[in-house]
């Protein structure tokens, strides 16, 4: 029930307030003036204070003035006389919600107090859409509905507002980087760095440098100064991609530095200290790593404060129409194809497929089946190829067989693809990330060589 306060130095008309308003189903309380006013407004909480301007001791808008500093949310009515008028519009610029003039009608009040009221609900409502609004936006790179990755949403949640280190463990392509990068945007880190490293792509004789800097003349090609990561992302949040790729001595170090909140440069003996939080993320059984000696066990449980664990496509198909929907408006954009939408037994043959390279997969071929598509503006299964990463697979199987230079692989490679797209050149220099002049020339080689790619119906 809708709580009011009713402050007026007339007993009369405060009874006859209270007594009408009680009538309306509201729980009205009164006061005899200002003072005896603040007095109950700190000892208890009200939507809406009905007061009168002129009183002794403290006038109404000394009351709201000192009501707003304690509780800004309540709501205040001004019941004023005609010369006052010019007063009460001061009180609208200073918070009041709106003002009544004496003499007024019961009918009168209860129609202000009413749309208080609605004015009251629609606050909520818009507070409750910008929360929406604002929970949407946290995880606007992440498309998912499912009841799994709304867990993980929740989780993230979580861990966000926290400087937990967090371990992110899922199959290749689930999305693992996106939600390292929700997690910093969430943070109150999101002002600072966030940097990112793949593990496995640093060579072993660099990976204490890129990590920890190296002072000039450190080693052969230390030319000048260097900061590492761990410098580079001081205050914000570094991201240690495939972590299980780092080297045992590496691990050690690593370890070192998340105790202890200090790194030393290479050829430094001087400990500078960094505030960075790791997320880290690995695509192998982390715990079969361990059993089998290839990373510390100290090191896991320093970086698994707070796991999360996502899910394969497999497992969450229902989320499927939405990243088909997403990738088709954002390849249709890409390409600056028309509006182009896709046929249900298309959708329900990529809802069951097994989706062993998670999204990832089904946004190369969401991209391929676009391309396919030219301008046809729906997506039938003709435009997929789910077996193409198995074809692909039996290629390379093909050109093990010998030794190969860059240029055969290549010439290879382009042959492939415009049997894929039917001789379509531009579709395959897209694929290719070729312009169709580059292939043009590319194809203009090999015939001067003797080699012909594949031609739509020449029976290979």
């Amino acid at each position: 029930m809708n709580k009011i306060l009713v402050v007026e130095d007339d007993r009369s008309l405060r009874h006859i307030i209270k007594e009408a308003l009680n009538n309306s189903g509201l729980n009205i309380e009164l006061a005899v003036d200002g003072v005896k006013a603040l007095e109950k407004i700190k000892n208890s909480d009200y939507h809406l204070v009905i007061t009168d301007l002129m009183m002794p001791g403290m006038n109404g808008l000394e009351l709201m003035e000192k009501t707003k500093d304690i509780k800004p949310e309540t709501g205040f009515l001004i019941m004023t006389a005609y010369g006052t008028v010019q007063t009460a519009v001061d009180a609208l610029k200073k918070g009041a919600f709106d003002f009544i003039t004496k003499p007024f009608s019961i009918p009168e009040m209860e129609s202000n107090i009413e749309r208080f009221f609605e004015f009251q609900d629609l606050k909520q409502e818009n507070k409750n859409l910008r929360i929406q609004l604002s929970t949407d936006a946290k995880y606007r790179k992440i498309i998912g509905k499912s009841k799994e990755m709304e867990e993980i949403f929740q989780l993230v949640g979580v861990v966000a507002s926290s400087d937990a280190p967090v371990f992110i463990q899922g199959e290749s392509g689930t999305g693992k980087e996106l939600l390292a990068e929700s997690i910093h945007e969430n943070s109150i880190r999101n002002k600072k760095p966030f940097l990112k490293i793949n593990c496995s792509a640093i060579p072993e004789s660099l990976v204490e440098s890129t990590y920890f800097g190296h002072e000039k003349g450190a080693f052969t090609n230390a030319v000048k100064q260097h900061k590492g990561l761990f410098e580079e992302a001081h205050g914000g949040t570094l991201l240690l991609d495939e972590i299980s790729e780092i080297p045992m001595a590496m691990q050690a170090k690593l370890l070192r530095v998340l105790q202890e909140g200090t790194i030393n440069r290479v050829g430094s003996t001087k400990e500078k200290k960094v505030d960075v939080r790791v997320i880290a993320t690995s695509n192998r059984n982390i715990l079969s790593e361990i059993k089998e000696g290839n990373f510390r066990e100290d090191l896991f449980y320093r970086l698994n404060v707070f796991p999360l664990k996502v899910p394969a496509l497999r497992n969450r198909t229902g989320d499927v129409p939405l990243l088909v929907e997403h990738f088709i408006l954002k390849f249709q954009e890409k390409y600056r194809f028309e509006k182009k939408t896709v046929q249900t037994d298309v959708l329900k043959t990529l809802s069951s497929h097994p989706w062993p390279g998670n999204v990832r997969q089904l946004e190369n071929l969401m991209e391929r089946a676009i391309l396919f598509s030219g301008e046809e503006k729906v997506l039938v299964m003709d435009h997929f190829n789910l077996d193409s990463e198995n074809d692909m697979l039996e290629d390379n199987k093909q050109l093990d067989l010998a030794p190969m230079t860059i240029a055969e692989v290549e010439k290879q490679l382009i042959f492939s693809t415009l049997k894929r797209t039917r001789d379509n050149r531009t579709q395959a220099a897209d694929i290719l990330g070729i312009s169709v002049r580059t292939l043009r020339n590319k194809l203009h080689q090999y015939e001067k060589s003797g080699d012909t790619p594949f031609i739509v119906g020449d029976g290979n």
